[in-house]
């Protein structure tokens, strides 16, 4: 029976849905997350009849005809790019990105990975780095003698010193921009990879060629809403039990054949013992037998209480007042 693995199918794309759910609840207080969400598509269509098959000869084509699927499949786990609210922290080094784009870092490694998390920091040298310490591109340091440190919407890092009254630029801030942000590679700690799905990353200064602007003291909230994610758990909730419903209602309607077929099969007649009361029930049910022997028994008992009334009625009858007449 298809059922059982179409539910199987169902079950499993809940499951997943499930969890894409709860991976959601859990960053919900992540700096610049995005909440994703699951896609699935239907899987192939069994053509027991095709629609426009010619049915007569005098060329009766059939309208829809009969095509029978065999379940879903999960096809993507898409990212929401809608941006979070803006959090206001008073950070020097608490960068969000007002409109679209990525701020690019160095890994370990020497490959450039992209990010939305403004939480920046400053490195015992001076350099201005994430919170795992891999430092923003183009590499900017801050003197230590900085006193403070202002960065404006262009990306533009000034440091404002004790001994000086106009602030000294020390570099300026680029942002990413890629054709498909939704093929980007996420690699954990808020990161990204480019893909020949996202293409190429395009940079320019904030602000320009629709790219976002800066905003210094501020973070980028997640974007997760947890009344919707809420309402998307209880949806797969409830489409997994029904689901499950369909795989038990499948091998309650596998299981019913067998039942019937027990009921009718019939042990091979044995030897006829009349003594215990079996030659009326060769080639039926064991407990068929037992009830009938049973009722033979009790039928048995009867006739031997009857029997035994009968005589104590006759020893006890009065003597007839004609006998010696």
């Amino acid at each position: 029976m298809r059922a059982l693995q179409i539910a199987a199918t169902g079950m499993s794309a809940q499951q997943t849905r499930v969890e894409v759910i709860s991976n959601n609840l859990a960053n919900m207080s992540t700096t610049g997350y995005n909440a994703r969400r699951a896609e699935f598509a239907d899987l192939h269509y069994q053509q027991a009849v095709r629609p426009g098959t010619v049915t007569s000869a005098d060329g009766t084509v059939i309208p829809a005809g009969v095509q029978l699927g065999l379940g879903v499949r999960p096809t993507a786990v898409s990212i929401n790019l809608q941006q979070g609210a803006l959090s206001q922290t008073g950070g020097d080094l608490d960068l969000a990105i007002d409109g679209y784009g990525y701020l690019e870092v160095t890994l370990p490694s020497g490959v450039s990975a992209y990010t939305r998390d403004g939480g920046l920091k400053r490195a015992p040298d001076g350099q201005i780095v994430t919170s795992d310490g891999y430092p923003v591109v183009p590499g900017i340091t801050i003197p230590d003698d900085a006193r403070s440190i202002a960065i404006n919407a262009s990306g533009e890092v000034y440091a404002y010193f004790t001994d000086q009254v106009e602030p000294e630029m020390l570099g300026q801030l680029t942002l990413a921009g890629f054709t498909n942000e939704k093929g980007l590679e996420a690699i954990g700690s808020n990161l990204f990879l480019e893909t020949p799905a996202s293409g190429n990353p395009q940079v320019f200064s904030p602000g320009q060629e629709g790219l976002g602007t800066l905003r210094q003291g501020y973070l980028e909230e997640s974007s997760v809403d947890a009344v919707r994610e809420i309402t998307e758990l209880i949806k797969a909730q409830r489409g997994y039990e029904l689901n499950a419903k369909v795989i038990t209602a499948a091998d309650q309607m596998l299981a019913q054949p067998r039942r019937s077929a027990d009921a009718y099969s019939y042990p091979s007649a044995g030897p006829c013992d009349p003594f215990h009361d079996t030659c009326g029930n060769i080639g039926r049910r064991p407990d068929f037998a037992r009830r009938d022997r049973s009722d033979s028994r009790r039928s048995a008992r009867r006739r031997q209480r009857s029997a035994r009334n009968f005589r104590s009625v006759a020893n006890h009858r009065p003597a007839d007042p004609h006998h010696h007449l």
